[in-house]
């Protein structure tokens, strides 16, 4: 049951996937969470390494798609910049919105990957899914009030991993 919340990677920070970490591991697109993933959770608009990031992704042929719970308003305003598609209030960790996005990117869910900061929404719901799940480390340590119960059960879990030594403790790099 654990297994649900067990990212097949885990990173500090989205800067560390690259077009070729994402080719090796066969995927030619990435469902990205918004929140605490890209930018802290109240941050509207994209970092300049943000941009960056979404442009060395669609300089090699990999599609993204903003993944959201948060509202229409909240990831319109992140995403339009950027010329991302998105989907918001996605609901997960329920599976519906994680094929939705799948169709959009027209590619089987084994070419995706899905990126994102919370085991009980990103990871679980990925996994759930099928799909490949990287776990990035929150941008920041602060989140909105809805979140906070999620961070307490996921620290359980994620020092559950880190004993067990399923995952190795990261930490943010700063960017």
């Amino acid at each position: 049951m654990l297994n649900l919340f067990l990212p097949d990677k885990h990173v500090n920070s989205i800067f560390e996937i690259t077009p070729d970490v994402l080719k090796a591991e066969g995927k030619k697109g990435a469902i990205i969470d918004l929140d605490n993933t890209l930018v802290p959770w109240n941050v509207d608009h994209a970092t300049e390494d943000v941009v960056n990031w979404f442009k060395m992704m669609e300089e090699a042929n990999i599609k993204v798609i903003i993944f959201s719970n948060n509202n229409e308003e909240r990831v319109t305003v992140f995403a339009e910049p950027l010329g991302a598609p998105f989907i918001y209030k996605a609901r997960k960790p329920l599976p519906r919105a994680f094929k939705q996005a799948s169709e959009l990117m027209q590619l089987d869910k084994s070419k995706i990957a899905v990126i994102g900061d919370q085991l009980l929404t990103d990871i679980l719901g990925g996994n759930r899914a099928g799909f490949f799940t990287i776990l990035v480390v929150p941008i920041v340590q602060s989140d909105a009030p809805i979140t906070k119960f999620n961070r307490n059960l996921e620290r359980l879990i994620l020092n559950h991993f880190y004993r067990s030594g399923k995952l190795i403790r990261r930490v943010p790099n700063g960017k």
